[in-house]
């Protein structure tokens, strides 16, 4: 049987290549799946996703009309597939439930401290040969508070950062996380996160009931020199609204790996066209914001986790197995 790759970026192409090897032939694109390109897997049993394709009830039609069965998805959000249409037509889903906490952890971490210590506007300094210092003060982290929302595995591996920093550990989640007690967090309202923290990163799935935590009001709570971190999710984060506290001179940093309008920009060389994204496009002139394209993830290690276990959800699904990953089971 052969797959059919979609979104595959070129780093990922020969390590997905490999990891079939002795399994299944595996053919890798280059374009997302979407509504346009949902036809060219047309005879393809078993389709592998991005976390950037969008698979709604169109697409899932499509695919299921050429064909396909099986849907492996190349992350662990899946807030991009309609999974009660899946169900209905009959197609099997599964997601990478883990990998690598490190690699966004320590990620959100280095956008802390681009923003915070200004890295990218002196390193844009210094290609010109300016080397004055004006504009480039940080802060010590050590005896600052951070706020960490959501304490899972990145969130934990987060918080052991910050730990090693010296600072003082706020959190917030639906279930208090015993070793990050263990290193002194106090689980607080996220009202009272929002007000003290010094640093807040989002480390949180996006869920109808999460969609714009961060919101205006939340925006509005916080520290005027505070730095806001997501690499989680874009719409974690309401962006209008935080571009208007920007505007207004608010807030020491922001780092931000993901976007809520993402979809149809990150992974994609958009630097020939007119973006028509107004949003995005202010957000980016801000000197106090930097925004990374959706790359937390991406290190050897987790990457080669998340292909991996797409490899073992693939022979699950022709074996008749079924693991944690799976979304929507098999049709019986």
């Amino acid at each position: 049987m052969e797959i059919l790759a979609f979104g595959v970026q070129a780093d990922e192409k020969p390590l997905i290549e490999k990891a079939f090897e002795g399994h299944h032939d595996v053919r890798c694109l280059g374009v997302f799946l979407s509504e346009d390109t949902a036809p060219i897997a047309a005879g393809y049993e078993v389709v592998s996703t991005s976390v950037n394709a969008v698979l709604d009830h169109r697409v899932l039609q499509t695919l299921a009309a050429g064909g396909t069965q099986m849907i492996a998805q190349r992350s662990t959000g899946f807030n991009n597939i309609d999974l009660e249409v899946a169900e209905r037509l009959g197609l099997t889903v599964a997601r990478v439930s883990s990998y690598s906490p490190y690699s966004v952890a320590e990620f959100a971490w280095t956008l802390a401290m681009a923003v915070n210590r200004r890295i990218v506007r002196a390193s844009n300094r210094t290609r010109d040969f300016d080397f004055r210092l004006d504009g480039l003060m940080g802060r010590d982290l050590r005896g600052r508070t951070v706020g960490v929302l959501g304490t899972g595995k990145i969130g934990e591996a987060f918080t052991r950062i910050a730990h090693g920093f010296g600072m003082n550990l706020l959190g917030w989640d639906v279930a208090e996380n015993p070793a990050c007690l263990e290193l002194g967090m106090t689980y607080v309202e996220k009202e009272r996160l929002f007000a003290e923290a010094d640093l807040i990163s989002l480390h949180v799935p996006l869920l109808p009931a999460t969609r714009h935590l961060v919101d205006a009001a939340a925006l509005k709570t916080m520290k005027d020199d505070a730095v806001l971190v997501n690499s989680s999710r874009g719409g974690l984060v309401d962006t209008d609204a935080l571009v208007t506290e920007l505007r207004a001179g608010r807030f020491a940093g922001v780092g931000l790996d993901v976007y809520e309008a993402e979809a149809g920009l990150f992974f994609l060389d958009k630097s020939l066209e007119v973006v028509e994204d107004d949003t995005l496009a202010r957000l980016v002139t801000f000197p106090n914001v930097v925004v990374t394209s959706h790359q937390a993830y991406y290190t050897e290690d987790a990457v080669g986790q998340i292909i991996d276990t797409t490899v073992q959800n693939v022979l699950d699904y022709t074996a008749g197995r079924r693991s944690e990953n799976v979304l929507v089971p098999r049709a019986s």
